[in-house]
């Protein structure tokens, strides 16, 4: 048989076999996830669209309290990971987790927009520009709010009003953006 050639099983013969160990990690990945689903509230599981076997092996979880039980039961979920993608699972804890690189960056940028808007006359202008469906009047009262927060040393209330607001309008843009594509 030539080295490329797969067989009448259709298994292909220059494919190594995975290693014990590397199983073993791997299992044990999947368990690690099991366990973070575990400590996840209710809300938060039913966005992940979980498959109803594991989302009620990790309910399951949550109600028992023997240590022996605790572990067979998390056996359990790693084994019924196994037939599902984990990535996109994966991919949303680390966001939650704050992890995620372009939510950090997304993050940042309306930190930067606040912070200019604030501290800039003329940013009001280049972000109007930016975002031309913004509501200005709602903007310019919670920047002059922002100002007067700060200078009378008062907590920053407008401050983060401005901020939820500001990502709303970046949200809204982006999929009116996405709709028109």
């Amino acid at each position: 048989m030539k080295p490329n050639e797969t067989t009448k099983d259709g298994i292909s013969d220059d494919l190594e076999p995975i290693s014990k160990t590397k199983r073993k990690a791997e299992m044990d990945a999947l368990q690690d996830i099991g366990v973070t689903l575990v400590g996840l509230p209710k809300d938060k599981l039913t966005k992940l669209a979980l498959p109803e076997s594991l989302l009620d092996a990790v309910n399951e979880a949550k109600r028992i309290t023997a240590n022996g039980a605790t572990r067979r039961q998390m056996q359990y979920i790693g084994r019924l990971m196994r037939d599902i993608d984990t990535a996109p699972i994966v991919d949303q804890l680390q966001r939650w987790e704050g992890k995620h690189t372009a939510e950090n960056a997304h993050f940042h940028q309306l930190e930067r927009w606040r912070t200019r808007l604030i501290n800039d006359e003329g940013a009001i202008a280049e972000f109007m520009q930016a975002y031309p469906h913004t509501d200005s009047q709602q903007v310019r009262a919670l920047i002059r709010n922002a100002r007067r927060e700060e200078a009378a040393s008062k907590p920053p209330k407008s401050s983060r009003e401005l901020f939820k607001l500001l990502r709303e309008i970046v949200e809204a843009e982006s999929t009116t953006e996405d709709a028109t594509d």
